[in-house]
């Protein structure tokens, strides 16, 4: 039994890295995003039944590939017979894209590019919503169940389904190639674009649910998908400001968990286990960013969103020590981010930052002012900050229950530990 388990949290873990290549392989030359999935999910629930009896195969990302791979030639081999009946009755009907499986087997075993980053732009197609564009990239990229889009994107479970169906279907439709657009369709897709990495990243970063408190994996994916977007568009400056927000970032990561993959918080971790290969190259992008929106003229374009995001990132890793840290920069900075980006959790995040800066007083008010916010009522960071700040003005009672709220709210096992913990504390 234990066998078992282990081969299925094998599949699990597998599955986690390696389903965004594999639908982007899939995608490639299907040329259907939805088909693909499907054939990658076949392929997962193959691995499912049979891992457990057979054991783990030597290469368990290349074994999910080729089950995949051989199931889509056979639904090409299907369609292409079907085609050819529907021909000698004199019907026209449109066939599938690769109609041959040697052509299909071909085909997948050829590199021609990054399929991921086709994926992306593809799943950002102007004809979904923004909404759909994120679900949907986070569901084919980020292998992640539609129970934790919804959690990312703080929307119900049945929503997150519905986006995907609906977006998969619409591509469909559509007829929506599988193909990286052009210069001008790249720059239109490009905000969604980076929201959609930007998610992955915090699914890696934070994890939404499980055990794990990090995923590093999606981490390094979403980390890879932003450089590669930096090398499409090096001029953008808020895209060298992404990157340098991933790279700082992910830079933490190493002190993020303990020995026994507790998580450690910012204000606790131990700065000389950060990584400082990320922090250099983080603040080296931020440093382009900053250059490529100063340049001179009125077109000169300001820094976005994410750019201030790593600002903010910047002066947490310019402090030698926690104590150190420049939280009226960073309150200032939330400011600025809030008038660029109106959203109750930056507003929840300048609360923190005004706690330290002004006093807990301060920014348990901050709080207050958000805690009715519909969108915030399962965010789980909303009464663990309110707790915290109740804490430190004395008031022990309301700051246990706080906690007790804020991991009876989290979806992940290690966070809802340390909430637990930490109200388990103030009542002794």
């Amino acid at each position: 039994m234990g066998d078992e388990a282990a081969a299925r949290d094998t599949v699990e873990a597998v599955w986690r890295t390696e389903s965004g290549r594999l639908v982007a392989g899939l995608a490639r030359v299907t040329r259907d995003v939805g088909l693909a999935e499907e054939l990658a999910q076949d392929a997962l629930v193959v691995a499912l039944e049979q891992w457990p009896r057979t054991g783990v195969p030597p290469n368990p990302a290349g074994w999910l590939m080729t089950t995949a791979k051989n199931r889509a030639i056979d639904v090409a081999r299907r369609r292409g017979t079907y085609q050819r009946k529907l021909e000698e009755i004199g019907r026209d009907q449109e066939t599938f894209a690769y109609g041959a499986g040697d052509d299909l087997e071909d085909a997948l075993d050829d590199d021609i590019g990054d399929d991921l980053l086709r994926l992306i732009f593809t799943a950002c197609h102007p004809v979904l919503s923004v909404e759909s564009r994120v679900a949907l990239t986070l569901r084919c990229l980020g292998g992640l169940s539609t129970r934790e889009i919804a959690r990312a994107l703080l929307v119900p479970e049945a929503s997150a389904g519905q986006r995907i169906s609906r977006a998969k279907k619409t591509l469909a439709d559509k007829g929506v190639g599988f193909a990286m657009p052009d210069v001008a369709e790249r720059a239109a897709r490009l905000g969604s674009v980076l929201e959609v990495v930007y998610l992955i990243f915090n699914e890696g970063y934070a994890a939404q649910a499980g055990d794990d408190w990090v995923r590093p994996a999606l981490c390094q994916e979403a980390l890879r998908l932003a450089r590669l977007l930096a090398s499409l568009v090096p001029d953008d400056p808020e895209v060298h400001g992404f990157v340098a927000l991933l790279e700082l970032q992910a830079s933490r990561l190493p002190a993020r968990t303990a020995s026994d993959g507790s998580p450690v918080l910012l204000l606790d971790q131990d700065r000389g286990r950060w990584d400082g290969t990320l922090l250099r190259r983080g603040l080296e992008a931020l440093a382009r960013a900053e250059e490529l929106a100063s340049a001179p003229g009125p077109d000169a374009p300001a820094l976005g969103v994410y750019a201030i995001q790593a600002e903010i990132a910047a002066c947490h890793a310019r402090a030698a020590t926690a104590e150190d840290t420049d939280w009226r920069r960073i309150a200032a900075l939330y400011v600025l981010l809030r008038h660029a980006w109106p959203s109750p959790v930056v507003e929840l995040n300048r609360a923190v930052a005004v706690g330290f800066a002004e006093g807990p007083e301060r920014g348990l008010a901050v709080v207050e002012a958000i805690a009715g916010t519909p969108s915030l009522a399962s965010y789980p960071q909303l009464p663990a900050v309110r707790a915290d700040l109740l804490a430190r003005l004395g008031r022990t009672d309301e700051a246990r229950e706080a906690y007790e709220q804020a991991a009876a709210l989290s979806g992940n096992g290690r966070e809802r530990g340390v909430y637990a913990a930490k109200a388990a504390a103030l009542a002794d």
